[in-house]
């Protein structure tokens, strides 16, 4: 349940809700059924507290306050995610995953453009930890971002309280875990981003919303998975695909018995909003609903051209939002289908997740064969043409009123291109690593960001190259791109990997301008779509081919430029852009925050932190208690003013 007053928000109860719940369904739930029971208690405790303690005086000044004076500012929501391992069996098989407040997938962070918001963050793993945002663009707040880059890690049984503004943007993102193949083990989980009221969606409003978290998953985790690659080998075949956390119906003899699998419930005739977001470890997924139709709306914050499919390739680290109509005739329940994509599919069969769709009237269990994708990307003419179909709505708004297609992008002179090669893995100084251009990124042990504030020099170096050279062997480096404020740049992505790469810039949101196989050459400029390409933060590049973006550096700050797939990341294929305004004055970039972690040559200005139950629970109950007084407060101007 999510309380508003003018401009106050207050905290977020439904962030702990399943993600395949509707808000009514939400709002309907009791504490006790909401929260996991010590929280519950705590909620309890807090409530006890706080009317034992109100006065007449705090509420007669609070009613004036209210009464008298508009509160300024955007909304705010606050969540508390305390992240651990538990035990699951999502393939049959017992592993350790990472759970956000016992939930694997972890909770759904629903909110609206503009939105102020926290999330503190409770270690409770055996190893250090960060959450990253994906496709938030973090305005002015680096400092925010949960990467290596910009942030000291959140060391075990310590908290951490980001900060920050979902400014300017609405769509379908989420979050995970961004250190050390951590996601492999899970710790993901959906955010939505909601137009406000003012400004109209370009479609119907739908009768409900769904999200689905697709990926690849081993039922190794990560920690295994790192000697893995630490020992130079490839990880090799995936053990199967998940939906939203769980494994595949038994849809064939090969499926165990006893998997729990995804159902989703739906009544006939009914429109949904579904959320996809792959979040596995290195595999493109091919997502389908069984005889239904899905109309693609909306990529990763941006709306598109609707364009129906029959079944959509969603590579590693994307996002999109599809309107499902409900017009079979429910003789039985439908699959739901992600299946492993760009691969020899026969070989790769067990990496499928298959959920059901039950329809309210639905007559039968789903039977027979797995319905097979549609688009074809057998031959290399064919393999792009779903992605190059993907247009941006100029007309329609987005986050503010004016139509996503006024901001002219293919009127602007690009002033830098940077051309980032990928290659296959190589050896350097005896290790296996992967490289851009060359450089397989060393991450400092103190974070750029931090250095800058405080002066400490020789942490990183400015000297990342615009395109690469074939002269100069493999190197480790902490080498970023030292990038013009208020540029307007491309960046060719040139995959001479063997394998689809995922490509993302963290802050920004970039036009997809074009695709194509071969090496990317300055003639390549006359086939860009310079009016309607989609924009959005991360993009697939197809191995021995190219991806040209163009993107605008307005968002000052230090930001990550990362393959998605958690192998080739982890190998160390990234690395960062600077950007900072000359003329800074505190309003195009936040100044460090003062919750900021220290590490590396500074960590000697980190204070302890007390390392114990007792703190989590005390600092949530006062949480608690502010909330209930937010809630009261909110409720005084209906019936006094």
């Amino acid at each position: 349940m999510v309380l508003e007053s003018s401009n106050l928000m207050l905290i977020d109860f439904t962030s702990y809700a399943d993600v395949s719940t509707t808000p009514e369904e939400e709002d309907q739930r009791s504490i006790s059924e909401t929260y996991p029971p010590y929280l519950s208690h705590i909620i309890k405790m807090a409530a006890a507290d706080f009317f034992s303690r109100f006065t007449t005086f705090p509420f007669l000044f609070s009613l004036a306050l209210l009464c008298g004076f508009s509160l300024a500012g955007d909304p705010s929501v606050s969540y508390v995610f305390e992240v651990s391992y538990i035990t699951a069996s999502p393939l049959g098989v017992p592993q350790q995953v990472i759970a956000i407040n016992g939930k694997f997938p972890g909770p759904v962070i629903n909110v609206t453009t503009n939105y102020n918001v926290d999330v503190n963050v409770f270690n409770r793993l055996d190893e250090p930890f960060l959450f990253t945002w994906n496709g938030i663009e973090m305005r002015g707040e680096s400092w925010q971002d949960g990467v290596l880059g910009t942030n000291c890690p959140i060391p075990p049984n310590w908290n951490f309280t980001y900060s920050f503004q979902v400014k300017d943007q609405i769509g379908s993102f989420f979050y995970f875990p961004s250190l050390n193949l951590q996601r492999a083990s899970g710790g993901f989980g959906p955010i939505i981003i909601n137009n406000r009221d003012r400004i109209p969606i370009p479609f119907n409003e739908p009768d409900g919303e769904i999200s689905f978290m697709i990926g690849d998953w081993y039922t190794q985790n990560h920690t295994a998975l790192r000697g893995v690659l630490d020992s130079g080998e490839e990880l090799g075949m995936p053990d199967g695909v998940l939906i939203n956390g769980k494994g595949p119906y038994k849809y064939t003899s090969s499926v165990p018995d006893g998997i729990q699998y995804e159902t989703i419930n739906v009544d006939p005739g009914k429109t949904y909003r579904i959320r996809v977001h792959n979040v596995g470890t290195s595999t493109s997924l091919n997502f389908r609903i069984q005889n239904h139709k899905m109309l693609l709306v909306e990529t990763e914050g941006h709306y598109n051209l609707q364009t129906n499919f029959t079944d959509f390739d969603i590579h590693v680290g994307q996002s999109y939002s599809f309107l499902v109509t409900m017009d079979q005739n429910a003789s039985s329940d439908y699959y739901i289908v992600a299946s492993a994509r760009f691969v020899n599919e026969t070989a790769w069969q067990r990496v499928t997740g298959v959920g059901v769709l039950h329809y309210s009237n639905s007559k039968g269990q789903a039977s027979g064969p797995l319905p097979v994708p549609a688009t074809d990307v057998s031959q290399p003419w064919s393999v792009m043409n779903q992605q190059r179909a993907i247009k941006q709505n100029t007309t329609a708004s987005g986050a503010r009123p004016n139509p996503q297609g006024s901001y002219h992008y293919g009127e602007i002179n690009i002033t830098d291109t940077y051309i980032l090669r990928s290659t296959p893995p190589t050896k350097i100084n005896g290790s296996v690593h992967a490289t851009l251009n060359g450089i397989s990124f060393l991450n400092p042990s103190t974070p750029m960001r931090l250095a800058d504030k405080h002066k400490v020099n020789g942490v990183y170096k400015l000297d990342f190259p615009e395109r690469p050279a074939d002269n100069i062997p493999p190197r480790l480096e902490s080498s970023i791109i030292n990038a013009t404020y208020k540029g307007f740049i491309q960046i060719i992505f040139q995959n001479n990997d063997t394998k689809v790469q995922s490509f993302h810039i963290d802050g920004y949101s970039f036009y997809v301008v074009a695709m194509d196989f071969g090496n990317w050459t300055e003639d390549k400029k006359g086939s860009y779509n310079n009016w309607d390409a989609a924009s959005r933060s991360t993009v697939e590049v197809y191995p021995g081919a190219w991806t040209a973006v163009l993107l605008s550096l307005d968002n000052a700050g230090v930001w990550n430029i990362r393959v998605q797939n958690l192998d080739r990341w982890y190998l160390g294929q990234e690395t960062y852009m600077r950007i900072i305004n000359p003329e800074e004055n505190g309003s195009t970039e936040m100044d460090q925050p003062g919750n900021a972690l220290y590490c590396g040559a500074l960590k000697s200005m980190q204070k302890d932190q007390i390392h114990s139950s007792a703190t989590s629970i005390l600092n949530g109950k006062w949480n608690l208690v502010f909330s209930l007084v937010m809630v009261l407060l909110a409720l005084v101007p209906v019936f006094f003013c």
